[in-house]
């Protein structure tokens, strides 16, 4: 795959994208290449994963990134191609809907894959690059993780969880080498918005990205470390209007949720 004509902070890096079969994680994968980085495209898609690796000249390990075993043959598998891993982009998630009567499983799938998938994960390769001088853990989380999604408690309590891990990753760390970075898009061209019928309506209202322009605005991020990606802009102000005044933004919220259709 060609990469950009001159050299960047990811020319000639090994980075991990988990959940890169389609989606955001694909365009992550698509983009990061271009910018010169070798790619472990992981997904459970084993066909999805291997097509991606042939298109970024990358590495496909089909592997559950959610448990201690997956993440050892990802980080096994891209340190055999590239000698070692410089960034983890833990991208793979599940949508979580439901209310306050969602079953315990639905539950235990959201916080195993949006959250301890990105603990287990941290567990391995903190002490890794502890050892060589840093990293980069870059989590795709949500707006619901600084916001929240209605009718769908399990993913919006679990994308806070993400957020909040990689808050404590980068205040614990950043100071020895480790760049933490969470990806927090509204509504995006992928199918898991696609199957979330009524809640894709509201998610909507503030516009709809494309995976790919999601992936842009991220590797922008990168580029200047900044800990929150935000592709869509008004996420800031709705993040800064739930701070400043919680009662009335979630006033504005129970209004939303219950307004004719």
């Amino acid at each position: 795959m060609d990469t950009e004509s001159q050299s960047t902070p990811l020319t000639g890096r090994s980075v991990i994208i988990t959940g890169a079969a389609g989606g955001i994680g694909r365009a992550l994968a698509v983009r990061l290449a271009a910018a010169g980085a070798n790619i472990t495209v992981n997904d459970l898609d084993d066909a999805g994963a291997s097509a991606v690796a042939r298109e970024v000249g990358g590495i496909a390990v089909t592997a559950d990134c959610a448990s201690e075993d997956g993440i050892s043959a990802l980080i096994a598998g891209a340190t055999a191609a590239y000698g070692g891993v410089d960034s983890y982009i833990a991208n793979a998630g599940v949508p979580g809907i439901g209310d306050v009567n969602a079953s315990d499983e639905d539950w235990r799938l959201a916080l195993d894959v949006n959250v301890m998938a990105h603990v287990r994960a941290a567990r391995l390769l903190i002490p890794l690059w502890l050892g060589q001088g840093g990293g980069r853990f870059v989590v795709t989380a949500s707006a619901a993780g600084l916001l929240t999604m209605p009718g769908a408690a399990p993913y919006a309590a679990s994308k806070h969880a993400a957020v909040a891990f990689a808050e404590w990753l980068s205040m614990t760390y950043r100071d020895q080498g480790i760049v933490v970075q969470a990806i927090c898009p509204q509504a995006v061209q992928t199918k898991m918005l696609g199957g979330m019928g009524a809640l894709a309506d509201i998610a909507e209202r503030t516009g709809t990205l494309s995976p790919a322009e999601v992936a842009e605005i991220a590797y922008q991020g990168i580029l200047d470390n900044r800990f929150l990606i935000l592709p869509h802009p008004d996420v800031h102000r709705f993040y800064v209007n739930r701070a400043t005044d919680t009662d009335r933004w979630l006033g504005a919220m129970n209004s939303m949720v219950h307004e004719p259709r």
